[in-house]
């Protein structure tokens, strides 16, 4: 099945954001992830606080709602039990205001790394199950909190070289609550030494596609640019995103979120989203 409609897209935004695109965000409703949990001074601190206010912000909201869990410091496949420890407490305290603010995803960073060319996943060397059982040992533990708030696990493509490894990953589980999250900026960049491209991505994941993060890049850094402002080919990523029977979480996630506008201005006037 080939949709025909045009994607709605939504942001990755802050909670002191919300209140710049609150109308926006309603008009449709629109996907939106909050990114406040993503510090460790956030989960350290009056949280709760800050949880109330999004929510205050969000009245009549009806939209998909998510937020970006944990992860700097954070591996998602640590063998030190002591660290892993620390890792599944972060995130637990990350579905903790998922629950408050109302969020039915969580993202979360792929725990495989690319030293190498990408045909490295291949071999002995990467490890691959070795990976796989280690973040299984700390996503195992949140599925029953996950469930309970009907909140996805989104593990995002960060430095993943190769499909296989990521969606092996997300198989393992087989479980609807967790699932694939691509970042069309970082996959652009693992391009250059050979990945591939955004749009296959999109048609190798299927069905296990449940949200993107999309930023524009030259390829040679993690930019977060507006859309148009890179070198990445979105004529072909959207035609990938059109051979999807359902319809993933569609964020921008921009370093400046002023940019939004005249990010949307460029994917409305080429016809991508709306």
């Amino acid at each position: 099945m080939i949709q025909q409609t045009v994607p709605l897209m939504g942001a990755a935004l802050q909670i002191k954001d919300l209140e710049v695109y609150r109308d926006w965000l309603l008009d449709g409703p629109r996907d939106l992830e909050i990114q406040d949990p993503i510090a460790p001074e956030v989960l350290d601190g009056d949280w709760r606080t800050a949880a109330r206010h999004a929510r205050e912000m969000l009245r009549g909201y009806t939209g998909r709602l998510g937020i970006h869990g944990p992860f700097l410091g954070l591996d998602l496949a640590p063998y030190d039990p002591k660290v892993r420890q620390v890792v599944i407490e972060r995130l637990r305290q990350g579905l903790a205001f998922a629950e408050a603010v109302g969020a039915t995803h969580m993202v979360l960073h792929s725990p495989f790394l690319c030293f190498g060319t990408p045909a490295h996943v291949f071999t002995p060397f990467a490890r691959r199950e070795w990976t796989i059982k280690e973040a299984h040992a700390v996503i195992e533990p949140l599925l029953p909190q996950a469930e309970a708030l009907d909140c996805m696990l989104v593990i995002e493509t960060i430095a993943d070289g190769s499909v296989a490894p990521l969606l092996d990953l997300v198989r393992s589980f087989d479980t609807p609550l967790v699932r694939l999250s691509i970042d069309v900026g970082h996959v652009c960049m693992m391009q250059q030494i050979g990945g591939p491209t955004p749009d296959q991505w999109v048609r190798e994941a299927g069905d296990l596609l449940a949200h993107v993060h999309l930023q524009d890049t030259d390829g040679h850094l993690d930019r977060h640019w507006a859309p148009g402002d890179g070198a990445i080919n979105w004529y072909a990523f959207f035609t990938a995103l059109q051979t999807l029977s359902h319809q993933p979480r569609l964020l921008l996630e921009l370093e400046d979120h002023a940019h939004i506008p005249r990010g949307m201005a460029y994917l409305t006037r080429c016809g991508f989203a709306c």
